[in-house]
């Protein structure tokens, strides 16, 4: 194991990947400065020891604060360049982001354009594939034909369930995940990051996600825990977020070591950093100091990511033969 490089310097020298991120949740502060000058500062939230109230009480606030900025496609390629960037910075070398169905619901964006405008503003050297992330009731009377639309989009990579978790999972959504299945999409979830394992495996066994957008309460249940590792269902476990967000949780007592330690495929993603003032080198860095994770075990949640991310198997071998000596070093 390399230790001639601090702590900071291994995880910098990962070759990583982002595979749970909503590039509205990703806006860049200083574009929110731009039209919220009032933010000379950021937000309160960015604070370590930041606790939302509910759910509620952050997605009034990440909307409030994304859609300030994410108003036309120009404004989402102008920030994705931004994103992007700091993801190469970070040596993250794949990245996974949504983009909401909400803001070509209400905003009123053109999906198409927006999809576009984020492929667009990927640099040399970083792999991105972008995902429409679909809240549990977006499937209304003007959404439906966009919806039918979208699994025709030849850049799309796949589709994402959002929003708020005790909303009912609505009669169509089943039907769509299997289309999108059929249309080549890759197909993800948001689940168990407040409700409890019953929710994980109602959306496991009702839209057989490829994989679990956090998952983290998964681990009440250690049949459902078994199972995960049955599929081979990976988690996207965002730490910090779930730290600022989840009632009960903090970083010193996250559930991803349990997970971890039991063989579940977890991954580590940033989910909204206007939200939450992170970075993904600090989520490496916050499982080390809060968890126990040794570099070894760093350099496996890079794995993971790997192993999960939707790249040539050449590409994904040279990626872990990366890993592999920087470890050996």
């Amino acid at each position: 194991m390399n230790r001639d490089l601090s702590l900071p310097a291994f995880i910098q020298a990962l070759p990583k990947t982002e595979t749970h991120l909503h590039i509205e949740g990703a806006l860049p502060l200083e574009l929110l400065q731009r039209v919220r000058p009032e933010f000379v500062r950021p937000p309160a939230s960015w604070a370590r020891d930041f606790k939302f109230r509910d759910f509620a009480h952050f997605e009034r606030e990440l909307l409030d604060l994304a859609f300030s900025w994410y108003t036309s496609a120009e404004h989402y390629h102008e920030a994705a360049k931004l994103i992007f960037a700091r993801h190469v910075a970070q040596n993250v070398r794949y990245v996974e982001t949504s983009f909401a169905s909400g803001a070509v619901e209400f905003v009123g964006v053109n999906g198409r354009e927006v999809l576009s405008a984020i492929r667009e503003a990927v640099p040399p050297g970083l792999e991105v594939r972008v995902f429409f992330g679909i809240h549990h009731n977006g499937a209304g009377p003007k959404m439906r034909p966009v919806l039918e639309e979208a699994l025709g989009w030849k850049d799309l990579a796949g589709i994402d369930l959002h929003g708020p978790e005790d909303l009912p999972l609505e009669p169509w959504t089943a039907d769509y995940w299997a289309a999108a299945r059929g249309a080549g999409k890759y197909t993800k979830a948001h689940a168990g990051e407040f409700l409890g394992p019953a929710f994980v495996r109602r959306v496991l066994d009702e839209l057989q996600p490829q994989r679990i957008e956090h998952g983290v309460r998964a681990v009440e249940d250690p049949a459902l825990v078994a199972e995960l590792k049955r599929r081979g269902v990976a988690l996207d476990i965002c730490p910090l977020s779930n730290h600022k967000l989840m009632p009960g949780v903090t970083l010193a007592r996250h559930p991803i070591r349990e997970l971890f330690d039991a063989g579940v495929t977890v991954t580590v993603s940033t989910d909204d950093p206007i939200s939450f003032g992170n970075t993904l080198n600090e989520e490496y860095a916050a499982l080390a100091e809060q968890r126990g994770f040794t570099r070894a075990e760093l350099a496996q949640l890079a794995r993971n990511g790997w192993l999960v991310a939707d790249v040539p198997a050449r590409h994904r071998q040279q990626m872990l033969a990366e890993i592999d000596r920087l470890e050996k070093a």
